[in-house]
């Protein structure tokens, strides 16, 4: 139900806590007791793991309160930050803190840390929320079911009123609930609730703007689940403290109507639409285009060449228990800076449906992790239509073919101008050496850092892109170069934290290294 990639490659994953025992057995007699869950009182299986990609293991780890349809974030120093759930855990912060050598691809010891539980510590419940990352290092925590107003961590002890999403909501039906939250480069916040969206001051409490309404009138917001991402950041090489374009890309959801049909056995058709909206113009207007599928509760994530893949969901219905129908397995892959004719690929299909709580998250490799799916109330492997998912799969995009190994770049070093070390302050020189066998242009080659997402219901909150400054590119031996680049100029347009580092070469990207944003 929820992923997160840290940044020693490991990946956390959680399921909710009240579906029953899971097929994940504590070996060393761990159990959980929860009075109030009529269920289960005593329940000794894991509902999260730490999967290790490089080895493919998982060790258990231990869920005391539920986290179902939680949020979440990595703060500054590589904790994971999961916030609220359901019953006992909707007030609940969470920390899971990797250990780790930040200079190493892979490594760290992390055979006993486990999940550090703060009961009480949110002003509301907070389940169907968002989390963002902010430039400050805070994490702002929005909305949730029935909950029209946001908080903080670290805690101010203050809630902060925001009837946009009372206002987006559609009666029984919702649509306002995890909504699309995007940090823009100059500080305030994109947010998209049903079809609408605002920019909005988060320290001010302000509305700042209302952008126009999607066309159509068809919710994106779960329960219609759709999915939104930030398109890649470019830096300015003429103004280095500005990004010229800033764009809001949202594709697929369910048509108005389709939550009540679905409760009620019919299950409509799934919409196909996507728009841009670059919030940097002065006068924002929705681009629409139509992708190759329609798709309800796909997962968007940006690839490391800018691109955007849509990945797992149905072609019917809406996300919630048994409403969804005909899995769409083939992901799409849309290439934002093609002609508008070419921008859409569709990609070889799965054989494994990826339905209502499914997710998918980017790897340091450049694959794409895709695991979960249980549309039912508790976990059902046998006799129902999508079985209870207990597979991972890995999808690796094209870029990935042997046939491009030439051009492949690989990582053999990044040093800061300032230090070795790989924690970089803002706008400072970063020298990364790769390596490639058959080296093509200066204009070929461009570097990028990514932030991990926390995926959870059809939205990869926090993962941004930004596209970084290149000062020039050195050929040292054969088939050895140096790329000179600038690292992001402000905290508004790539917020302190860890961040995978990709040279592209020929639109074939490297495997990532890590490195880490703070100010100086």
């Amino acid at each position: 139900m929820h992923m997160q990639l840290l940044h020693n490659n490991k990946v956390v994953m959680f399921d909710r806590t009240d579906s029953g025992r899971s097929n994940l057995t504590f070996s060393d007699g761990r159990c959980r007791f929860d009075p109030d869950d009529t269920q289960l009182q005593i329940d000794c299986t894991a509902h999260s793991v730490l999967y290790d990609v490089t080895t493919n293991k998982i060790r258990p780890l231990t869920i005391q309160t539920d986290t179902w349809c939680s949020s979440g974030a990595v703060l500054p120093n590589g904790t994971l930050l999961q916030t609220g759930g359901f019953h006992d855990g909707d007030h609940v912060v969470r920390m899971f803190t990797p250990r780790s050598n930040l200079l190493s691809y892979v490594d760290g010891d992390d055979d006993n840390n486990d999940w550090v539980e703060y009961p009480d510590y949110l002003n509301r419940r907070r389940w169907y929320a968002t989390n963002q990352i902010l430039p400050d290092g805070r994490v702002i925590i929005v909305g949730g079911r029935r909950q029209y107003n946001y908080e903080f961590y670290p805690s101010d002890s203050k809630l902060y009123w925001l009837d946009f999403l009372r206002e987006t909501r559609d009666g029984r039906n919702e649509n306002n609930l995890y909504p699309f939250v995007h940090l823009l480069p100059d500080g305030n916040l994109f947010i998209f609730s049903n079809t609408r969206s605002i920019l909005f001051d988060y320290d001010g409490n302000r509305v700042l703007t209302e952008f126009p309404e999607i066309p159509g009138g068809d919710p994106r917001n779960y329960p219609s689940s759709g999915s939104s991402v930030l398109l890649p950041l470019v830096e300015n090489a003429t103004a280095p403290t500005s990004i010229e374009v800033v764009e809001v890309m949202v594709c697929g959801g369910a048509p108005q109507g389709a939550v009540r049909s679905a409760r009620a056995g019919e299950f409509a058709r799934a919409i196909s639409s996507c728009g841009r909206l670059r919030v940097s113009d002065r006068n924002p207007n929705w681009e629409m285009e139509t992708m190759p599928l329609e798709r309800v509760m796909g997962d968007m994530l940006l690839l490391p060449t800018g691109d955007v893949i849509v990945i797992n969901g149905a072609g019917r219905g809406t996300a919630g228990w048994e409403n969804g129908r005909e899995p769409v397995t083939a992901p799409v892959i849309y290439r934002p800076s093609a002609p508008q004719i070419w921008r859409f690929s569709v990609m070889a299909a799965s054989p494994t449906a990826r339905m209502y709580h499914s997710s998918a998250i980017l790897l340091g490799d450049g694959r794409i992790l895709v695991g979960g799916s249980n549309p039912h109330v508790f976990y059902n492997f046998t006799g129902v239509l999508y079985p209870t998912e207990l597979k991972l799969d890995a999808f690796s995009p094209p870029y990935l073919s042997p046939a491009y190994d030439p051009v492949r770049p690989r990582i053999v070093g990044v040093r800061a101008a300032a230090a070795p070390a790989a924690v970089r302050g803002y706008g400072e020189e970063i020298r990364v050496s790769f390596c490639v066998t058959r080296y093509l242009t200066r204009s070929a080659v461009s570097v990028r850092i990514v932030a991990p997402s926390f995926t959870t219901h059809s939205f990869a909150m926090n993962q941004r892109m930004v596209v970084l400054r290149i000062v020039d590119v050195k050929q040292k031996a054969s088939d050895m170069y140096t790329v000179t680049v600038v690292g992001p100029s402000t905290a508004e347009i790539a917020p302190p934290g860890y961040y995978m580092m990709f040279v592209v070469h020929a639109g074939i990207p490297s495997s990532c290294i890590w490195i880490k944003l703070q100010s100086r």
